[in-house]
């Protein structure tokens, strides 16, 4: 089964900076329905104001997060009205604190999300706060695309970071559209633990698995010569020609809210490829 409903969240008014293009070529290689949520975002947080200023402030900051959404559509509509895709746009204003409730209920409905990195310049909290409501409270894969990658070559040869967790494995299976079509599928363990269930024949249950499915796919064992992991897999991308990764998104509890663990953070900051990412 393949994608037959992309989502890509776009915050920014300046789409050139979202991933709508990706998205869009997506969408034509899959023949998939296209949904943009065009999200203007209120930054304001309750109570922070002296007495008596909270309405007129509230009520500025909510007609500027409308604005933005409306321009957002705009923009989005003259864009895709070039397209032959199906397609539809829905603008929507949200404070930072009902943020994640109207993503995840966006992406829920979904088979993919699409998003730029949560990271680097012209990125503010909303774009993590999104990022952690798709894989967190939608529990859709969600494929993160850096600014300079072109959807219409990426999953030719593609790196699984692969180390036996639940996390890891619901990535592998949600990115089996993408695999079935790969030339190549690597998988990548780092410093597999010695007294592991598959000790004797790292990731062989995995390449079998795959391969039943019509995957060609290869194992590399990595030794960790690098502090961080994500360095390690990072390195080994580059050294095959990889243009792409598939990994499990982790997170730890903060007041009853899931957010980005280090290690998927560290790899969302660095990464250069594509990488889908599931929970």
């Amino acid at each position: 089964m393949g994608y037959k409903t992309i989502l890509t969240i776009i915050t920014d008014t300046d789409i050139a900076h979202s991933a709508l293009e990706p998205a869009i070529t997506l969408a034509n290689r899959e023949d998939a329905h296209l949904d943009i949520l065009c999200l203007g975002v209120d930054r304001t947080q309750t109570g922070y104001y002296y007495a008596g200023t909270n309405a007129f402030i509230q009520q500025e900051t909510l007609h500027k997060a409308q604005e933005d959404s409306a321009a957002i559509e705009a923009a989005v509509k003259d864009r895709l009205g070039r397209e032959g895709i199906v397609w539809a746009t829905e603008a929507a204003v949200a404070q930072i604190a009902g943020l994640s409730h109207l993503v995840a209920q966006r992406a829920r409905f979904s088979d993919l999300v699409v998003m730029p990195r949560p990271y680097g310049e012209r990125r503010g909290i909303e774009d993590e706060a999104a990022t952690e409501a798709v894989l967190f409270d939608g529990h859709a894969p969600l494929l993160i695309m850096p600014e300079d990658a072109d959807a219409g070559v990426i999953g030719q040869k593609i790196v699984i970071a692969w180390n036996q967790s639940h996390e890891a494995m619901a990535a592998i299976k949600q990115a089996m559209p993408l695999m079935k079509h790969a030339e190549l599928v690597n998988i990548a363990i780092v410093d597999p633990p010695r007294h592991g269930s598959d000790r004797s024949d790292p990731g062989g249950a995995l390449s079998q698995m795959l391969s039943r499915h019509g995957v060609k796919a290869e194992i590399s064992v990595l030794a960790r010569t690098m502090p961080r992991i994500s360095d390690v897999l990072q390195r080994h991308t580059q050294d095959i020609a990889a243009d792409m990764m598939v990994m499990g998104a982790y997170g730890h509890s903060r007041f009853r809210e899931a957010i980005l663990g280090g290690a998927t953070r560290d790899m969302l900051e660095r990464t250069g490829v594509p990488i889908l990412m599931a929970h």
